[in-house]
C-alpha cells in the first residue's frame, strides 16, 4: 500500500508541476496563414520599392506625404471592417482608458523613426544594418518580460542565428561605398540604433498584449485607433513642410506605381495586425526575414542582380534558424 501510495503521491507531484508551467502557445491556420501572407507581401513591397526606384520620374514625390496616405488607407479598410463585424464605430472610441492605451505603441514608433534618422546620420550603412538587426533580440526578450513568454535555450540560439544570417543578407546588398562610408558620432549612432531597437520591439510586443488581452475591442478596432495616432503624428511631422505642400500641392509627383506602392504597405499594415493578434512578434520576425531573402533572390532570376557567398551564407543562416526554432520545444 505504501509503494502504491506513493507512486500516486509522485504522479500528483508530476501533474502540479506540469500545471505551474506556464503554457506554450498554440497557433492555429490563421497564424501560419497570416505568417505566409506577411511574407509575400513583405517580398512585394521590397520590389515594387525597388522598382520605383529604377523607374524615372517615380521618385518625385514626398515620401512623408505616402507614410500619411499609407495610415489613411489601413485605417479606412479597417473602419469598413469594423462597420461590418459590429455594425457601428462609436464603441472604438468609447472606452477612454483603452484609447489610451494604444496610443503608446504608436509614440514608440515615432521614437524609434527619429532615433533611426540618427543613427543612420551617424553610421555608415553596414555598421546601421547590423546592429539594427538585434531587434530581433529585443523583441524576443521584450516578449518574455512584458508576455511571460518561455524560450528554450536553442530557441534563443535560433534567434541568434536568424540575427547573424538576416544581417549577412542584408550586408550582401550593400555597395563597397556603403560599407566604408560615414561619419558623425559613432557612439552616439550605436546608441541610437540599440534604443531604436528596443522601441522597435516595445512598440511591437506592447501592441501584442494590448491585442491578446481581454477587451471588448476587436483586432480591428485596435487598428483603427493605432491607425488614427499613427496619421496625427504624420501630419504633424509635415508641419515644417506646409508651404512647400500647399504650393505644390499634396499628391505632387503621384504616379500609378505610387499608389499600387502606398496599396501595398497599406495591406502590409493590416496583415501585421493579424500576425501579431493570431502568431506572435517572434514568427514576424521569421516571415520578414525570409521575405528578404525572396526578393533578392528574385532580383537575381529577373532583375540581373548578383548573389555573393555573404547571401549564401544567410540564406544558410535563416534556414538553420527556422528549423532549429521549430525544434525547439
Amino acid at each position: 500500500m505504501s509503494g502504491l501510495r506513493s507512486d500516486e503521491e509522485n504522479q500528483g507531484l508530476v501533474t502540479e508541476v506540469k500545471k505551474q508551467q506556464p503554457e506554450q502557445p498554440r497557433y492555429g491556420p490563421m497564424a501560419y496563414a497570416s505568417l505566409a501572407l506577411l511574407a509575400v507581401q513583405n517580398c512585394s513591397a521590397v520590389l515594387i520599392m525597388r522598382w520605383t526606384r529604377a523607374t524615372p520620374g517615380q521618385n518625385d514625390y514626398n515620401t512623408q506625404t505616402a507614410v500619411v496616405m499609407q495610415e489613411v488607407l489601413k485605417t479606412a479598410v479597417s473602419l469598413v471592417l469594423v462597420l461590418w463585424e459590429r455594425g457601428e464605430i462609436s464603441s472604438t472610441f468609447r472606452n477612454v482608458p483603452e484609447l489610451l492605451k494604444t496610443s503608446v505603441p504608436a509614440l514608440l514608433y515615432l521614437v524609434q523613426n527619429n532615433l533611426q534618422y540618427v543613427a543612420i546620420s551617424n553610421l555608415n550603412a553596414a555598421t546601421y544594418q547590423v546592429t539594427y538587426q538585434l531587434k530581433i533580440l529585443s523583441t524576443a526578450l521584450l516578449s518574455v518580460c512584458l508576455l511571460g513568454r518561455q524560450l528554450s535555450r536553442r530557441k534563443w540560439a535560433a534567434l541568434v542565428v536568424l540575427t547573424v544570417g538576416v544581417a549577412a543578407v542584408q550586408l550582401s546588398e550593400l555597395g563597397d561605398h556603403h560599407k566604408t562610408a560615414g561619419g558623425g558620432n559613432g557612439i552616439l549612432g550605436l546608441s541610437a540604433t540599440i534604443l531604436a531597437t528596443l522601441s522597435s520591439g516595445c512598440a511591437g510586443v506592447y501592441f501584442e498584449k494590448i491585442l491578446k488581452s481581454r477587451s471588448d475591442l476587436t483586432l480591428w478596432q485596435r487598428n483603427v485607433q493605432l491607425g488614427l495616432y499613427s496619421i496625427l503624428i504624420g501630419l504633424s511631422a509635415l508641419a515644417p513642410q506646409r508651404a512647400v505642400i500647399r504650393d505644390a500641392g499634396f499628391f505632387a509627383g503621384y504616379t500609378r506605381l505610387t499608389v499600387v506602392n502606398l496599396a501595398v504597405q497599406s495591406l502590409g499594415g493590416l496583415i501585421i495586425a493579424v500576425v501579431i493578434k493570431y502568431a506572435d512578434n517572434i514568427l514576424k520576425n521569421f516571415a520578414t526575414s525570409l521575405s528578404i531573402i525572396g526578393s533578392v533572390v528574385f532580383s537575381a532570376l529577373f532583375l540581373g542582380q548578383s548573389l555573393s557567398w555573404l547571401f549564401l551564407l544567410g540564406v544558410a543562416c535563416v534556414n538553420y534558424a527556422i528549423a532549429l526554432y521549430a525544434s525547439g520545444g
